[in-house]
């Protein structure tokens, strides 16, 4: 992974939604009422998708009560989680790969505006798998350097001996990774410790980098990325553009 750290995208992605955090909460709240009916549990000591959940919420600045409220209308309103979970693969250009997760009470205005957003983009929509393969399912730890003052050797033995699969510095963050059944549990371990988390979820990691050169491609990739982000039913993008 060194060489392809994701901090500078994630720095990008929360200085974007500073200026819309309404929008993500709402995506976050999403997923915290899925994660009280799927799991079963409003406690998140018995929950731990939940735990995981409330974990993406805290590093993306959400606040408790605003959790806390999210939490308490899932598990009071039986409706409030009809979502259903669909995943859409695609290619952007030059034969970028782009995965979409989406959290959606209506399939047939998501996969429109899906399309809508690859079409524009000089792009097309595939079939389930296309490109998935391509990518690596791993639970994701990114931490600050400028947050975390502790020392490196320490903070790998710890996330190793936690269950972690790797650990990688970087010029500005450490990342961990982690098997996506062992994530909830590293992050655990790690949040008990006081590490600060920059971002912790499990994520799609590509397994290479396509980088594009044609000022037309990076405006078509950046236009179907734009308009998947503006998707109230689009949860995750996935892709393997080297930014």
């Amino acid at each position: 992974m060194s060489g392809h750290s994701k901090f500078a995208n994630i720095k990008h992605k929360k200085e974007k939604n500073d200026a819309a955090k309404g929008k993500i909460f709402t995506k976050i709240g999403k997923e915290l009422a899925v994660a009280v009916k799927e799991g079963g549990s409003a406690d998140p000591a018995n929950n731990s998708r939940l735990r995981d959940v409330i974990a993406k919420a805290k590093s993306n600045n959400m606040p408790n009560e605003t959790i806390e409220r999210n939490i308490k209308k899932a598990s009071g309103d039986a409706n409030a989680a009809n979502y259903e979970h669909i995943t859409y693969e695609g290619y952007g250009p030059n034969g970028t790969a782009i995965i979409v997760e989406t959290l959606t009470d209506n399939r047939n205005r998501t996969a429109t505006n899906v399309k809508n957003a690859f079409t524009k983009g000089n792009g097309n929509v595939g079939t389930p798998g296309c490109v998935s393969f391509m990518f690596d399912k791993k639970g994701q730890i990114v931490i600050d350097k400028e947050e975390y003052e502790g020392d490196s050797d320490e903070l790998m033995m710890q996330a190793l001996d936690a269950g972690a699969d790797d650990f990688s510095e970087e010029e500005d963050s450490f990342e961990i990774l982690t098997s996506p059944d062992d994530f909830s549990g590293v992050r655990q371990t790690l949040e008990d410790a006081g590490i600060p988390m920059a971002a912790a979820e499990v994520t799609m990691i590509p397994q290479t980098y396509v980088a594009l050169t044609d000022a037309k491609d990076i405006a078509s990739i950046q236009k179907t990325l734009d308009m998947l982000d503006d998707d109230d039913d689009v949860q995750d993008v996935y892709h393997n553009w080297e930014e």
